[in-house]
């Protein structure tokens, strides 16, 4: 029988715990308005909330939305600072019960994992198998139901209390995606099914790290019950590797009616089949068995990035060392591909001179 847990809630209520969860969720962020205004009342801020966790008076905040693309289209949905203390003292008592039961092919949002290890373990299965059966899902984060991700959190966890907390932020994300959301009638399915509760917003910890837990039902699927031997995924970017094209056709059909469960859906137009020869667009990168290279949207992408980063720059908006932090965090991720020559080509020109003014002083 599986290991269940109660009895979480105290663990969570500890002064101790509030304190590591405010200092993950300022990480970075100890310049933003509301950050700040957190920490100038630290103690009270984290008592209150532990007052109101204890009391179950506690109830999410509205939240902040913007798009990004990334490079698709997205909308984050920001919680509220004080919330997202919440999500990260959840996350601290929890994070292990449902790691423990991942597989080891599932590569994001894990302590250990990430996109280059994604990589990384792609191309390997490229030297072993000549196809790859590549697939994504159509509107992920939009899509997933409420009722499914409670049942799914509840398996491992019976304190009520927890699962109240859990409750609350997952209705939270009630409505915040619906105008990214076409409707999916699945079987069995009435005309009521539009009504459903769905969507996490993708800006929360909780949402990113829940996402691992309602895959974990494909993963387990994948390798338990089709017998993939060669698979990755990332967030709901998933390849499987085989010897024959005729067997990764018949899996993907196998999992797009495994999905229905799930009340997801295939993105039919990018999931298909092909060999590994053709490379495999893959977290940004496209993929060979001997080499990498970044995709050309990406290189452009962060080339206007970068130009907006020198004008902020220039304008005394943006500090040198968060100029340097942010050019040095796309350098670690790129040069693992061959992308020499384009690096070379975005840096030739020297970042421009700050404005003065008064005194000749520089704008700070």
């Amino acid at each position: 029988m599986a290991k269940v847990f109660d009895n979480l809630y105290p663990q969570l209520l500890e002064f101790s715990n509030l304190y590591e969860a405010w200092q993950k969720a300022a990480k970075g962020k100890r310049g933003c308005p509301a950050a700040a205004s957190f920490e100038m009342n630290l103690a009270d801020e984290l008592i209150r909330l532990q007052r109101e966790l204890t009391d179950q008076t506690w109830q999410p905040g509205e939240y902040y939305s913007f798009y990004i693309r990334d490079p698709k289209k997205r909308l984050v949905s920001a919680a509220p600072f004080r919330d997202r203390v919440v999500h990260h003292a959840l996350h601290n008592i929890t994070e292990a019960i449902y790691d423990n039961t991942f597989i080891g092919d599932s590569y994001a949002n894990r302590k250990g994992k990430g996109t280059h290890a994604a990589i990384d373990k792609a191309q390997r299965l490229m030297r072993r198998y000549p196809y790859v059966l590549q697939c994504d899902l159509r509107q992920f984060f939009p899509s997933i139901d409420h009722a499914v991700m409670e049942s799914l959190l509840y398996r491992k966890i019976t304190d009520e209390k927890i699962r109240w907390l859990m409750r609350q932020i997952v209705k939270s994300g009630e409505g915040i995606l619906t105008g990214e959301y076409q409707m999916v009638y699945f079987p069995g399915d009435d005309l009521f099914a539009v009504n459903r509760p769905r969507g996490l917003p993708i800006g929360n910890l909780t949402s990113q790290f829940w996402a691992n837990v309602y895959l974990n039902e494909l993963d387990q699927f994948v390798k338990r019950e089709l017998g993939c031997r060669g698979y990755v995924r990332y967030v709901d970017d998933f390849l499987l590797f085989a010897d024959s094209k005729a067997q990764l056709w018949q899996w993907k059909t196998a999992i797009r009616e495994f999905l229905f469960g799930l009340r997801l859906a295939l993105h039919e137009k990018s999931s298909t089949v092909y060999p590994i020869t053709s490379g495999i667009p893959f977290l940004g990168f496209r993929l060979y068995t001997d080499h990498r290279r970044l995709k050309r949207k990406n290189g452009v992408n962060f080339q206007r990035r970068l130009q907006r980063y020198y004008r902020e720059y220039a304008r005394g908006e943006l500090s040198h060392e968060d100029l340097n932090q942010r050019i040095q965090g796309w350098v670690a991720h790129v040069k693992r591909a061959d992308t020499w020559g384009l690096r070379r080509n975005l840096f030739a020109k020297s970042v421009p001179v700050r404005k003065v003014t008064g005194r000749g002083r520089k704008v700070a």
